[in-house]
């Protein structure tokens, strides 16, 4: 990861703390041009639009899809403060977003947030080898490992570490 890679994953921790905010669970992602130039911001919105598809990289490439060509997204990068869910891998995937990069790992999300039926352990790398296209994905990212759990610190309830 470069500066610039960074730099954008610390402003969609920044997004996850709005999801926080506003009575969501804190994820935030961005998408981002070839220059780094940030063409849209989604969060969590699954508490406020009672929507169990409402993560915030499904957010974004709802947004994302109705607004660029498939050509333009494959040369976007999507950020986002934690890993992808299977979900939400499938939309970028469907999507045609060809590089991720995320701040906070699926095995990270899982050691805070403790067992849950509704956890499926399954990382975006594995959906990712699934499909015929080529997707990068970069993550996690180590200089902002702990910037990312905190905005995580607390939400969880008794299960939270």
């Amino acid at each position: 990861m470069n500066p610039t890679d960074l730099a954008l994953l610390d402003v969609a921790i920044e997004i996850a703390q709005s999801a926080r905010t506003h009575g969501n669970h804190p994820f935030g992602a961005l998408l981002a041009d070839a220059n780094g130039e940030i063409l849209l911001r989604a969060e969590n919105t699954v508490v406020t639009d009672g929507d169990c598809t409402g993560h915030a990289e499904t957010n974004l490439m709802r947004m994302a899809s109705h607004r660029f060509t498939a050509e333009r997204l494959a040369q976007c990068t999507l950020y986002t403060s934690t890993e992808p869910c299977a979900m939400c891998a499938g939309a970028i995937h469907w999507g045609g977003v060809r590089r991720i990069v995320y701040a906070l790992s699926e095995m990270d999300l899982y050691e805070i947030v403790g067992p849950s039926e509704e956890h499926l352990l399954l990382p975006c790398r594995e959906v990712f080898a699934r499909t015929q296209r080529e997707i990068r994905v970069e993550g996690p990212a180590d200089p902002l490992r702990a910037q990312a759990r905190g905005v995580h610190a607390g939400f969880w309830g008794a299960s939270d570490k």
